[in-house]
């Protein structure tokens, strides 16, 4: 990975995003007060200069917060995780627009045949730690019964970002 952090603010309707790339990729999507902002980025590295990733970003996000679906692929994205966090952020990456899934169902589709409980914690827990919100959509995820919880950017924003992509399908 490349030394230098480039990063933007962007003003969506929703709070600033703090975005970051490292000349490549997309590496990170925060929301101002989100927990877990900026982790693993080094405050030394990062330096307040856009780039053509962040660029893309903004574009992406523009097209998302107008209500359109801007689809995958748009901005490579490169999260720095682990290789089990890695592993549950490109399962939610197949939850379409517009849908939902359960940390259940996301936990099965990360680990085939027998899932327990604890498993799905652990996706659970990986889903809570995605360095890129919106882009690996997270507020997508909800409870086996449908309930909105847990969402590192404030349930607020997730019931907004679901209501956004319901409204605009």
């Amino acid at each position: 990975m490349n030394s230098t952090i480039n990063t933007q603010i962007y003003y969506s309707p929703l709070g600033k995003l703090l975005l970051a790339s490292n000349g490549q990729s997309l590496i990170g999507c925060w929301f101002e007060d989100q927990k877990y902002y900026a982790a693993g980025l080094c405050q030394t590295q990062m330096r307040d200069q856009q780039d053509h990733v962040l660029k893309q970003a903004a574009l992406w996000l523009d097209q998302y917060f107008a209500g359109q679906n801007p689809g995958a692929g748009f901005v490579h994205l490169d999260p720095q995780v682990t290789e089990f966090r890695r592993s549950v952020l490109t399962a939610l990456q197949q939850v379409l627009y517009g849908k939902v899934i359960s940390y259940q169902d996301l936990a099965a589709q990360v680990k085939t045949p027998a899932v327990s409980s604890k498993y799905a914690r652990s996706v659970a827990g990986a889903v809570a730690h995605n360095p890129l919100s919106i882009f690996i959509p997270c507020h997508r995820v909800v409870g086996s019964d449908g309930s909105l919880t847990g969402y590192a950017g404030g349930i607020e924003r997730k019931k907004a970002l679901l209501k956004l992509e319901q409204r605009k399908r």
